[in-house]
């Protein structure tokens, strides 16, 4: 199925599998706290965003984790595997908090057949080598933690037409053999067509050629919240790029392990992985 940013059905392209496009739940929201806010879409790959004092340290399950901004929003993030409640607090010698439920996700299985075995279970020593030079390179861009608030708005899709291949948190079986779950969403779409940022940020890792990824775009959000933009046969933006929302970061390809022209359109924040999808149209609580 091709959708367009509104989310009309185009038509089916031939020899290609198409998923549905996911459905975004309507938002959570709690009755607010004193001095905090939160609302988000609170499942597993999901997220919560709040609003309280600025510069107030955030805990998550007891553990500080980020501090809020200097408008006093913040964000937090529930991994594929997140447990079945999550509290998060704000403050420093008195803490408020809520403790919010977590809904299941439900996962489906991908096959991918005709991968180059390099790309599924590589032993060339110099290509091992490679591979952890370009994983210690990732690594640097992950660790970003820039202190700003960019996802207050949400996000937008991050093309203009697209079709739905493989949906966020599949369970991926590579040419017969299982993999980890796939932490990202497959939007096909032709070779060179303009990716654009789906909101503002900075850009923290730019580099083409990668041996999984191809060429790859990381764009940090705020508080260590990042996009990412891969397979793309052109990079249009540098490290170190600060972005609006809609602004052209590169073109479509299949470049990396990819066996035709698609955007796989990831997030991460700090260490857990993200659907980005349920980003689409968010923004942060009003002030209570």
């Amino acid at each position: 199925m091709i959708a367009t940013r509104r989310g009309v059905i185009l038509g089916a392209a031939a020899g290609l599998a198409a998923c549905a496009l996911p459905e975004t739940a309507p938002a959570n929201a709690v009755t607010p706290a004193e001095g905090l806010v939160l609302n988000g879409q609170w499942r597993q790959g999901g997220f919560a965003m709040g609003r309280t004092q600025p510069r107030l340290p955030v805990f998550v399950d007891g553990q500080a984790m980020t501090t809020a901004s200097a408008q006093g929003l913040f964000v937090v993030g529930f991994d594929r595997d997140a447990p079945a409640t999550t509290r998060i607090e704000v403050g420093e010698r008195r803490r408020v908090g809520q403790t919010l439920t977590i809904g299941a996700g439900t996962f489906p299985s991908s096959r991918i057949d005709g991968l180059p075995p390099s790309t599924i279970a590589p032993d060339d020593p110099a290509l091992l080598a490679r591979i952890q030079r370009e994983t210690a390179l990732k690594a640097e861009g992950f660790a970003s933690r820039i202190d700003g608030d960019d996802f207050q708005n949400g996000f937008a899709w991050p093309l203009a037409a697209y079709r739905v291949t493989s949906l966020w948190g599949a369970q991926r079986v590579l040419n017969g053999t299982p993999a980890r779950p796939h932490y990202g969403i497959d939007l096909a779409a032709p070779q060179g067509t303009p990716i654009l940022s789906p909101a503002a940020g900075t850009v923290v890792f730019s580099r083409p050629g990668m041996h999984f990824e191809g060429g790859l775009v990381l764009i940090d959000h705020g508080q260590g919240l990042i996009s990412c933009y891969l397979h793309q046969s052109s990079i249009d933006v540098a490290a170190g790029q600060r972005l609006t929302r809609g602004q052209v970061i590169g073109r479509v390809g299949m470049e990396g392990r990819a066996t035709g022209p698609h955007l796989c359109w990831r997030m991460k924040w700090r260490d857990r992985n993200l659907d980005p999808s349920l980003m689409i149209n968010a923004s942060a609580p009003t002030p209570a």
